[in-house]
């Protein structure tokens, strides 16, 4: 991970906090063609995890969580991540393991961010 990806998995933290309360307790980015992809453990919550101690609690959590994270970047954009990589946000894909409380982001930009940071 080069300064870049650190600095944009601050930003990710940042943002998550800001709008959810918490971030994730680890984030490793990297830039692929026009996407940053963040690995991310430790995104739940302590009350997240004992909803999570059930099997029901485990599908209603996985789906609140990856819906309203994508609902969060669609409503707040993330006009932060765009001015440190001077390009416009587009889309995000989003999954979560509960079991291992590890997640996965990808932020999709409307430019090729490995070319401009990564070379």
């Amino acid at each position: 991970m080069n300064k870049y990806e650190a600095e944009f998995s601050n930003l990710v933290r940042s943002f998550r906090k800001k709008h959810m309360g918490k971030g994730p307790s680890k984030i490793i980015t990297t830039f692929c063609k026009n996407w940053a992809i963040c690995e991310m453990e430790g995104n739940l919550s302590p009350v997240e995890k004992f909803i999570a101690s059930a099997d029901e609690g485990k599908q209603v959590l996985r789906s609140a969580r990856t819906e309203m994270v994508k609902e969060m970047y669609r409503k707040n954009r993330p006009v932060e991540m765009e001015a440190f990589l001077g390009c416009n946000y587009v889309e995000l894909f989003v999954d979560i393991d509960i079991d291992r409380d590890f997640g996965m982001s990808i932020f999709v930009f409307d430019e090729n961010i490995e070319d401009k940071f990564c070379r």
